[in-house]
């Protein structure tokens, strides 16, 4: 018979093992680079620097059956230097008057200047470029907004969904200017 205290000591000693993160994986219908790295704890810049060669130019598109090396820890520090989000080319925004709209007066449709690369990072990683994606769970546009939180933005009901690139940029500006980058830094790693 085993003592109950020697039981007790083996499971905390295997709490506080650190699990090692397997040599690669094979991409599951669902993943995303973020979810992976966050699974293994390391981050996803240096996710998909390590796997660039197999993922492509787009960080945001894998595909289940892909096979993936996890780098430690370290090495995806070390390798998440290296990474530059891809430049997104948004079209140039129409010029606002004080009857557009889309933007308010006063208030640029593309929020570049107050985010810089970030709006980029999250452009890159929550859509590729693709200002229509919708994903399963109902998320929209460029930004990946769910309907909540594009409205509470002052996005048009109406427009989710289908809404223009301009319209997008400024809810995404309203939306960075109410809550800065919190709705998206703890998911996209940018």
């Amino acid at each position: 018979m085993i003592h109950p205290a020697a039981v007790l000591t083996t499971v905390a000693l295997h709490r506080e093992a650190p699990a090692r993160p397997p040599a690669e994986i094979v991409v599951r219908r669902g993943d995303s680079l973020s979810g992976i790295a966050a699974r293994y704890r390391i981050e996803w810049p240096g996710l998909y620097e390590a796997n660039r060669a197999v993922i492509g130019g787009n960080p945001g598109l894998i595909t289940p059956g892909e096979r993936l090396r996890i780098p430690s820890a370290a090495s995806a520090a070390r390798l998440a230097a290296y990474y530059r989000p891809a430049a997104i080319v948004m079209p140039a925004p129409a010029a606002s008057s004080a009857t557009d709209p889309v933007a308010a007066p006063g208030v640029s449709p593309e929020p570049a200047a107050a985010a810089g690369s970030f709006q980029q990072c999250v452009i890159s990683t929550e859509s590729g470029g693709n200002a229509q994606a919708m994903n399963g769970s109902g998320h929209y546009g460029l930004y990946q907004f769910s309907y909540s939180s594009w409205t509470a933005a002052g996005g048009d009901p109406a427009a989710f969904g289908h809404a223009s690139v301009a319209e997008q940029n400024q809810v995404f500006a309203t939306a960075y200017a109410q809550d800065g980058t919190s709705p998206w830094a703890p998911y996209d790693g940018c």
